[in-house]
């Protein structure tokens, strides 16, 4: 069978295959970046579908508007403006199937083959996977715990300024490292940017995931020359399945995508958006979003609380104040893939990091989520990898 070309630039099963594990009874995966099941609106969202169902009827199930359903976009703008002080309204907002279609128009949009994508190092890999495609060089950026370092950005914007179609950023609560960019790094990364024509995609799937401190300003609030494309998403705050996400920038940028999406899915889920606007109608995001975020503030300490028990001191990791991850470094001659073939013999599993290196790998890396499980699953899962760890590095 001939595959296309661009089907090479594609991870192997191994990380698919990681995700998977998920379904296996017996085995406590850190591995996918799922949100907790049994915080899911279960009650409310099956008044919900019963409502859009008796009330709209089968016009719930036709097809939508390729923009996405007007009420639902309304909706997304006025909460938007809340949070950046901006003055958008639904025709300012894309409906996208989940965010990761978001993440594959913009290459659609940007890329031609061997243009520049600068990126955090390291960066999302779910992010890569969609870019891959349209076959770019990835530049990474030194980021520490503020953001991206700026002198590192400046450098490589003189030295990439012909071939920079695209930048790629993750400010709060990064997949992987649960990294927060602090509002004087933003402020600093868009001063570094004037009279750069480049886009900027702000990838916002976690920055109302913020279990302590004050929110700081995204990119999209503090940008003043329309060049910070905004990727949001109902998946970490609401339910992912629904996969409802959206895309906000200028009356151009807009346009652009849209005149991609007939080609790309028709129109994203007719039901999931009416289902999503009439909870919106109904009932308080906000309150469920406060409830599920101390569920994953009283997870996160334990898992501290665990580590601390059970790792040896060998191993450093983060204390995130937001997000779904830890992000583990090992020593540095210790390679997490191979640990994690001694962690599957004891049936708990992780995301080696190096996968989320687009260039230089660091092997010794792990990607941990806490958000999936409950404390029981936490403390056995916790367990068994402090005693595979133990193993392994001494």
């Amino acid at each position: 069978m001939k595959f296309a070309k661009r089907m090479e630039k594609f991870e192997s099963n191994e990380l698919l295959d990681l995700m998977q594990l998920a379904e296996y009874p017996d085995v406590i995966s850190f591995a996918g970046g799922f949100p907790a099941p049994e915080l899911f609106p279960l009650d409310e969202l099956i008044k919900v579908s019963a409502k859009v169902l008796c009330e709209e009827n089968r016009g719930a199930l036709q097809y939508s508007s390729t923009s996405g359903f007007k009420p639902l976009r309304d909706k997304i703008a006025v909460r938007m403006n809340k949070r950046t002080g901006r003055n958008l309204d639904g025709e300012d907002i894309l409906i996208t199937s989940g965010s990761q279609q978001a993440l594959d128009m913009s290459g659609m949009v940007f890329l031609d083959e061997g243009d520049v994508i600068f990126c955090e190092r390291p960066s999302y890999l779910g992010a890569m996977n969609a870019f891959n495609s349209y076959y770019p060089e990835y530049v990474e950026i030194d980021t520490d715990d503020e953001g991206m370092v700026i002198a590192d950005l400046k450098e490589k914007l003189i030295k990439y300024k012909d071939r920079l179609k695209m930048i790629y950023v993750i400010p709060d609560f990064q997949n992987p490292t649960s990294r927060c960019w602090s509002k004087e790094r933003r402020i600093q990364f868009l001063e570094a940017l004037e009279g750069c024509e480049v886009p900027v995609i702000e990838d916002g799937a976690y920055s109302e995931v913020r279990f302590e401190g004050e929110p700081e300003p995204s990119l999209f609030a503090l940008d003043k020359m329309n060049k910070v494309i905004y990727l949001g998403s109902f998946s970490k705050i609401f339910c992912p399945g629904f996969r409802v996400a959206w895309l906000a920038g200028s009356q151009e940028i807009i346009s652009k995508y849209l005149a991609l999406k007939p080609g790309v899915d028709l129109s994203s889920s007719s039901v999931s958006q009416r289902y999503i606007d009439q909870y919106l109608e109904d009932f308080d995001i906000d309150v469920h979003i406060k409830r599920t975020l101390q569920s994953y503030k009283e997870k996160r300490d334990f898992v501290i609380k665990k580590m601390k028990e059970e790792f040896p001191a060998e191993v450093k990791y983060n204390i995130p104040k937001g997000g779904l991850f830890f992000w583990l470094i090992l020593p540095e001659d210790k390679s997490a893939k191979e640990l994690l073939q001694l962690a599957l013999k004891e049936n708990v599993a992780f995301v080696p990091g190096g996968s989320f290196y687009p260039n230089k790998k660091m092997e010794n890396t792990i990607r941990m989520n806490f958000s999936n499980m409950t404390l029981d699953k936490l403390d056995e899962g916790i367990n068994r990898l402090g005693k595979v760890l133990k193993e392994f590095l001494f």
